[in-house]
């Protein structure tokens, strides 16, 4: 038997195709994607368009880095997959290069964001029952309301997005929720008995960029030290220099890492990172601790078929090259300043933006309309058809996430295509 395998000549045959032998799972803007290089892609009738969504923060060193692709292609042509069952000669030298790129002792490797945070929940569970002496399968681990840490069973059962939660159940239990950004709702939770950990997002992006105070991190992690409780940050999204540091927990403290620039004495117990670690070429993702943490886990325990596989290991190895080779941090740094101080500009002036929040080029902005309404969406089509990508989230609120190799001047223009396009939904 032979199936032929259609080639997409039309968006309109692209979209039908999905609506009828997909899941409908994503409602996504009606374009159809062929071609990608640096800030750009194409469509398959050859429009050109910005992309101010980064596949969700994936491509910070642009589409088709020419750095990225080739260590796919070297390595695909020599060997892709072993299997955990036998070492080989790419998993050790980037264990090696990632845990000094981020300061910890070791890293356990796996494939996706979610992955990674169910890899971080049963290594914090773990380390409470045999380090800390809680009793088993007592632990509770502290998350914060407007969470988005994936959508396995274990990850919504703590999510109180309805859309994530709603026809789930049952639900996995051991999880106290607190309000983001609430130091003393966070003390108040840590007196609890049982508490292993607290999981939080530096910056809760997939929530509307919520930008917590700027000690919120450095005194989250104080009071989980003072309370013997391992702090768990989720960077899957925030993290490789898209905030302007190369992790968002950099911004008012630390984690001392070669390539971090505060130094106010602090990092995560266990780091988690996905995404961007791999510049969106191959599924990689990674949680780091030092030995105190890690070393719970034993054979059988945990794994992963293509968990550290060596194809993503050494396109991980070039994607982290990439940040600190081309300055990337530095640039997101620098370029979010400019777009906010622009966007704000016309925010001081209009009715239908009330606000512009983020931090180096991960921002959103918050149209006056409720939530339920179709304004955002309306407005994402609309540039769209000017020629720039952007998504939103819960109803009202549009997320801005271009890639990190953008210039000043692709930025200005792109600016330019922003203010324009709300202009023509004022009133």
């Amino acid at each position: 038997m032979s199936i032929t395998v259609e080639k997409i000549s039309a968006s309109e045959q692209a979209i039908a195709m999905e609506d009828k032998y997909g899941a409908h799972n994503y409602h996504p803007l009606p374009v159809v994607l062929a071609k990608g290089e640096g800030v750009h892609v194409w469509d398959v009738e050859g429009k050109k368009y910005y992309d101010f969504l980064s596949a969700y923060s994936a491509v910070n060193q642009g589409h088709c880095h020419p750095k990225i692709l080739s260590a796919l292609v070297e390595q695909a042509n020599t060997l892709t997959l072993t299997s955990r069952a036998f070492y080989n000669d790419v998993l050790g030298p980037f264990e090696k290069y990632i845990t000094h790129y981020f300061d910890y002792d070791k890293v356990l490797p796996m494939n996706t964001g979610a992955e990674a945070v169910e890899t971080a929940i049963k290594l914090c569970r773990k380390w409470a029952y045999e380090k800390k002496g809680i009793q088993e399968d007592a632990a509770k681990i502290i998350v914060a309301n407007g969470n988005f840490h994936g959508r396995t069973t274990t990850i919504v059962s703590f999510s109180n997005d309805p859309d994530a939660r709603k026809n789930f159940g049952p639900y996995t239990p051991g999880f106290v929720n607190v309000p983001y950004n609430d130091l003393n709702a966070l003390a108040e939770a840590l007196r609890q008995d049982n508490i292993a950990g607290f999981l939080v997002e530096p910056i809760q992006g997939e929530a509307g960029v919520f930008v917590p105070d700027d000690n919120y991190m450095a005194e989250a992690a104080r009071l989980c030290k003072e309370a013997g409780v391992l702090l768990l940050a989720d960077e899957v999204q925030t993290g490789i220099g898209r905030t302007g540091s190369l992790l968002a927990v950099c911004k008012g403290c630390t984690c001392s890492g070669k390539t971090c620039e505060s130094k106010a004495g602090f990092k995560p117990d266990v780091l988690i990172l996905g995404k961007a670690v791999s510049g969106g070429v191959f599924p990689v993702s990674a949680v780091l601790a030092n030995d105190e943490v890690m070393n719970v886990i034993k054979p059988g325990q945990h794994g992963s078929t293509f968990g550290g596989n060596p194809l993503g290991c050494k396109v991980a190895i070039a994607a982290l090259d990439v940040i600190l080779e081309e300055d990337l941090t530095a640039k997101a740094g620098k370029l979010g300043e400019l777009f906010r101080k622009e966007i704000n500009k016309y925010v001081e002036e209009s009715d239908l933006v009330t606000l512009v929040r983020g931090r180096g080029l991960l921002n959103a902005i918050v149209i006056n309309d409720t939530e339920d309404s179709s304004t955002a969406w309306d407005i994402c089509v609309a540039l769209k058809e000017n020629g720039l990508l952007a998504k939103p989230t819960h109803g009202n609120i549009i997320r801005f996430a271009p890639p990190l190799v953008m210039t000043e001047a692709e930025l200005r223009e792109c600016i330019d295509i922003i203010i324009s396009t709300l202009k023509q939904f004022e009133k």
